[in-house]
């Protein structure tokens, strides 16, 4: 690690960050819904973000929710620095992100808990209900993770740094 980087994203942190993107990918585009693969790898999913939401009490700096939770005053900073063009420069989630990572953890939790509910509870067996609630969700995480994706490039483009690099070497640059 250079002077001019800090770690910022620790291996816990990445695991699970590549794990869930690998996961979702896989359900979205490749598993058939209700197969045995697509089972398993919501179940993992959900084992993972279980282990996330502790390590956000316990884990250290940027993993932790008390570091990017998005209040009203962290959110209304934010919201002011993107519309008046200033620069936001902060090491780990922006407030905005955080809401955005936030949302995509409690659809993935949902993703379980409906996919759980069709698959396992036989009242709910067959009911279309469950199953279009769980394609709503499925299809709210896409666009949120697509909305993700575009940020992490437009805030990358406009604090001039590679910020999906730091999710693979867990490094950023110090702020100035």
């Amino acid at each position: 690690m250079s002077a001019q980087t800090e770690k910022l994203w620790d291996s816990l942190i990445r695991l699970f960050h590549w794990s869930i993107a690998g996961i979702f990918i896989a359900n979205y585009f490749f598993n058939e819904a209700g197969d045995s693969w697509h089972q398993w790898l919501g179940y993992i999913a959900v084992a993972w973000l279980v282990v996330r939401f502790f390590w956000g009490f316990f884990g250290a700096g940027a993993a932790r929710w008390a570091d990017f939770f998005p209040t009203p005053a962290r959110l209304k900073t934010h919201l002011t620095a993107l519309l008046t063009g200033k620069p936001y420069h902060r090491m780990g989630h922006s407030p905005l992100g955080g809401l955005v990572m936030i949302l995509m953890m409690l659809c993935i939790l949902s993703l379980g808990i409906t996919g759980y509910m069709m698959e396992e509870i036989d009242y709910f067996w067959g009911e279309d209900w469950v199953q279009n609630l769980h394609d709503w969700i499925a299809s709210t995480l896409l666009a949120l993770v697509l909305v993700h994706v575009f940020a992490a490039l437009f805030e990358s483009y406009r604090l001039k740094e590679n910020l999906p690099l730091s999710m693979v070497t867990g490094n950023r640059r110090k702020i100035e």
